[in-house]
């Protein structure tokens, strides 16, 4: 069975209070409980959330030194802006998708870029939550 972990940053706590009309009404437990039930009899799934980069660089390297499978990242506003990020993921070898409930390319210009994205296997943007679906997919076939 692989391990997948699934790491949220900034915000991503605000889930279903934050902004309903760009990321939706369900929260952050909502989409860990959607997740393990599509997944749970194929795959180990671990969730993690911050709104400190440190913590999520911590995660990350405690990951990779745990042998996981591969890693879904929603950096939030982090993979905009943050090298350190960029680094822990490239440093971690672990299969990563970066993934972004809305469309990155719609929104203000300076979300057009990530930082974080050449570190990771692929990039899903503006799915909503089904995004980590896919995500989880991928990584189960990779």
């Amino acid at each position: 069975m692989k391990r997948i972990a699934i790491l949220n940053g900034p915000n991503l706590d605000r889930l279903g209070k934050r902004e309903p009309e760009i990321y939706g009404r369900a929260t952050l437990t909502d989409l860990a409980n959607a997740l393990r039930a599509e997944f749970g009899a194929t795959a180990e799934l671990a969730f993690f959330q911050s709104n400190h980069e440190g913590a999520l660089i911590d995660r990350i390297a405690e990951l990779a030194d745990a042998k996981f499978d591969g890693l879904v990242i929603n950096g939030g506003a982090f993979t905009h802006t943050s090298v350190a990020l960029r680094d822990a993921l490239l440093g971690a070898h672990l299969p990563t998708v970066e993934v972004h409930i809305s469309n990155i390319y719609k929104r203000e210009a300076f979300r057009h870029t990530s930082l974080t994205a050449p570190a990771c296997l692929a990039v899903i943007t503006g799915l909503g939550l089904e995004g980590y679906h896919a995500a989880v997919r991928f990584l189960l076939k990779n």
